[in-house]
């Protein structure tokens, strides 16, 4: 076997963190994981609001890459931290809990040029956040240090948690595809450092020129360049590779790949990740999780959460849905990586059935329920009918009445709801792609707190603070044909059943239905908003709600919530999977006073609790899954499964000749949770084949807990989980002693 040496070394992350705290803004406090309960708004920085002028074109910035008018959507506008902080009361008010904003820090700041067939030269910029240069200093069009912890600050007094994005695929464009892939600027930097290796920052918390060489920025990474070029992958774009090495090692649209195999670079991510949470962030949204080497990823949470401040929110961008081969590989990337997903299945279906009508509620009806299989864990994936990569949903129709089914529905939904920007003024955006609908909102809106669509939010995230039901609960279909679905979600007593008609022409009858509401009258909770009346439910053999008649895209949205008492329920846990001592957040009701948290039979530390919530210390026990239970007294709680790592997550790569049939793949097991402890059905990743002329040779990164020895076999494995052993003994390693090592195996033969 062989060690990958480090390229480059950094400090340790306590001292990065210590001397950005010492030195830099003071750090705000998180006010804990986005749960199911809160209603998140993804705000893409640059065009929400422009709170300060001043920093509109930054010293050193060229001129030609802002705008301003809202005109010219690929350049920035100006939007910054102080214009979210000046909005803090229009969130608040519309109800919402979280935000989602804009990677903070340095991106490329110069043109990016696309030549055009016809001649021209289209110039972009790099507003979205998503090129980056630097992790340790902020984008200076968003503003400096300070600005952002104030509006870190200013959203969490009003109980608004904080989700930046996070892009640790790539830097920028390192090649040109539009002048023959000729070299570009993909380098990536770091701030000065003092004598003793520690990042120098001001009182603000931006970077010091501490060496006197007239920048603030140092080179660590060039991909074209001679400084720490195996950083990167470059092998060039995907292009029509469909592949899952092509997605995953591949550069997506010419942007300089990391290399995540590489020590290096995982311990700058961890840094770069842990110096953010530092400031007091509540989550994390990942960038390109599709094209992400999961055994990084997989580490990479791990380190987060382990730092202090204990588990925090994650989910990322698997950019696809069905019918796309790769379904099944979306749907387990959270068990496979504890990283969740942004629910683009969700979309998929939202899009077909209440905007381009090319499906009906019938196929809203089997999304849920096919989810709840395929999803170990559907009410933490984040669900969204709009975001900043497809065409805003006005842009197909310009129906506000379909698009308030779409925010409803979205709202009473399993998983955390996503409210993009400009959504709740009924923004339609300039063109039918992503870009075309990032609208500059100072430009575009009145940020008008009385439109149906903002009361909409209102109310349902008020119902979503307050009844379990839509947080937590199971969904169950009542009724549903190709206009009409009813559906009730219930956690334990409480209960919200959800009648919904997405014709714009018809009026259906529907009948009597079972349910298990008590006996009463129950008001539409969005009080006629979107033509809702009223409920009764009678004893009639059972309860039963007595039917109803719903008008042309009626919705309504019935609540019954009832008390729990003192019972302990759990809802959900943040995170799923950690190591001992992390400390993790479970939700719910009656997890108040004297209570016992139990991992297994293994009791665990409370750490703090109230009715709502416990914060508890993940405790010594044997890896593996466990059964997560809260008592009180004699009464036990419904259960939950917590993974608990071995340890410290690192990376080991390994090779292997094998002969496949068709249908068949490659996979590892062994005698560590991690490695499935040898069940075959807990090898959920499959190996790589990169190149056809060589079909018998396979390799995979894998996560493994550090310095662990372990015993492991390779097997075939088809669709059906027919498998085959290898024979001959089991083979054995230790795997590497650092948190971020890697170790790359020499290539073994299938026996």
């Amino acid at each position: 076997m062989r060690r990958i040496s480090h390229q480059y070394t950094l400090k340790t992350i306590s001292l990065i963190t210590f001397a950005a705290l010492s030195l830099g803004a003071t750090a705000s406090s998180a006010l804990g994981p986005v749960t199911a309960k809160d209603v998140v708004y993804q705000i893409i920085t640059d065009r929400f609001s422009d709170g300060d002028p001043s920093n509109n074109i930054p010293a050193g910035s060229p001129s030609q890459i802002f705008d301003g008018s809202g005109a010219d959507l690929k350049l920035y506008q100006g939007g910054d931290f102080k214009g979210i902080t000046n909005k803090v009361s229009y969130l608040k008010n519309m109800g919402i809990s979280a935000v989602w904003i804009s990677a903070p820090y340095a991106n490329r700041d110069e043109p990016i040029n696309d030549v055009q067939p016809s001649g021209g030269t289209d110039v972009y910029s790099s507003y979205h956040g998503y090129h980056v240069s630097n992790y340790f200093r902020t984008n200076p069009h968003f503003g400096d240090m300070q600005d952002f912890t104030d509006m870190v600050d200013a959203l969490h007094a009003q109980g608004i948690k904080v989700v930046v994005d996070f892009v640790s695929n790539h830097t920028s464009r390192w090649q040109n595809p539009t002048t023959g892939y000729s070299p570009e600027n993909g380098r990536l930097y770091e701030p000065d450092r003092d004598a003793n290796g520690d990042f120098v920052f001001n009182a603000s918390g931006d970077p010091l020129d501490y060496n006197n060489d007239g920048s603030v920025d140092n080179l660590i990474a060039d991909p074209n360049g001679t400084v720490n070029p195996g950083w990167f992958h470059r092998i060039g774009d995907r292009g029509s590779d469909s592949s899952r090495f092509g997605f995953r090692y591949k550069d997506l649209g010419s942007l300089a790949d990391f290399t995540h195999e590489l020590p290096a670079v995982v311990e700058h991510m961890e840094e770069a990740a842990t110096f953010w949470k530092a400031k007091g962030i509540d989550g994390y949204r990942h960038d390109a999780t599709l094209h992400m080497n999961p055994a990084f990823a997989k580490g990479f949470r791990d380190a987060i959460d382990s730092a202090p401040g204990g588990a925090v929110t994650h989910f990322g961008e698997f950019f696809i849905g069905k019918p796309d081969p790769k379904f099944a590989e979306y749907a387990s990337f959270p068990t496979r990586t504890t990283i969740n997903n942004l629910d683009f299945e969700f979309y998929r279906t939202i899009a077909n059935v209440l905007d381009n009508g090319s499906e009906d509620m019938n196929a809203l009806a089997n999304f849920y329920q096919y989810t709840d299989t395929q999803y170990n864990y559907a009410n933490q994936t984040v669900t969204f009918f709009d975001n900043h990569d497809v065409k805003r949903f006005l842009k197909n129709n310009g129906d506000g009445r379909s698009l308030e089914l779409a925010l409803a529905t979205t709202l009473v939904s399993r998983g955390i709801p996503n409210v993009y920007y400009g959504s709740e003024q009924y923004v339609e955006g300039f063109g039918t792609d992503g870009n075309d609908g990032r609208v500059f909102m100072d430009t575009s809106s009145s940020f008008n707190q009385t439109t149906r669509a903002y009361r909409i939010i209102q109310k349902l995230s008020a119902l979503r603070q307050q009844n379990d039901a839509l947080a937590y609960g199971l969904t169950s279909i009542l009724y549903s044909t190709s206009d009409v679905l009813v559906m009730s979600r219930k956690f334990f007593e409480k209960e919200v059943i959800v009648a919904i008609n997405r014709s714009p022409y018809n009026t259906y009858s529907v009948p009597n239905l079972t349910t298990s509401m008590p006996v009463g009258t129950y008001n539409d909770v969005l009080t006629g908003e979107l033509s809702g009346s009223t409920a009764s439910v009678i004893s009639a053999g059972g309860a039963q709600i007595t039917g109803f008649t719903l008008s042309p895209q009626e919705v309504n949205v019935w609540s019954h919530d009832a008390q729990l008492g003192s019972d302990p329920h759990i809802g959900d846990m943040q995170a799923v999977a950690g190591r001992a001592g992390n400390e993790v957040t479970i939700v719910g009701t009656g997890l108040d006073g004297s209570v016992q948290v139990f991992f297994g039979s293994v009791q665990a530390s409370v750490v703090a609790n109230d009715y709502n919530r416990i914060q508890v210390t993940v405790p010594g026990v044997v890896a593996g899954e466990k059964v997560v239970t809260v008592k009180r007294g004699a009464v036990t709680s419904n259960n939950f499964t917590f993974n608990v790592l071995s340890d410290d997550q690192n990376q080991m790569i390994f090779h292997v000749q094998a002969y496949t049939s068709v249908g068949e793949n490659v996979y590892v097991v062994g005698s560590i949770p991690e490695l499935g402890s040898w069940a075959p059905d807990k090898a959920l990743d499959a190996f790589h084949n990169p190149d056809p002329n060589q079909y018998w040779k396979w390799f995979l990164p894998v996560s493994v807990p550090k310095d662990t020895y372990f015993e492991y076999k390779y097997i075939l494995k088809d669709d059906l989980g027919n498998v085959v052993w290898e024979s001959g003994t089991n083979r054995s390693v230790t795997s590497d002693p650092s948190a971020t090592g890697v170790i790359d195996l020499a290539e073994e033969i299938f026996q």
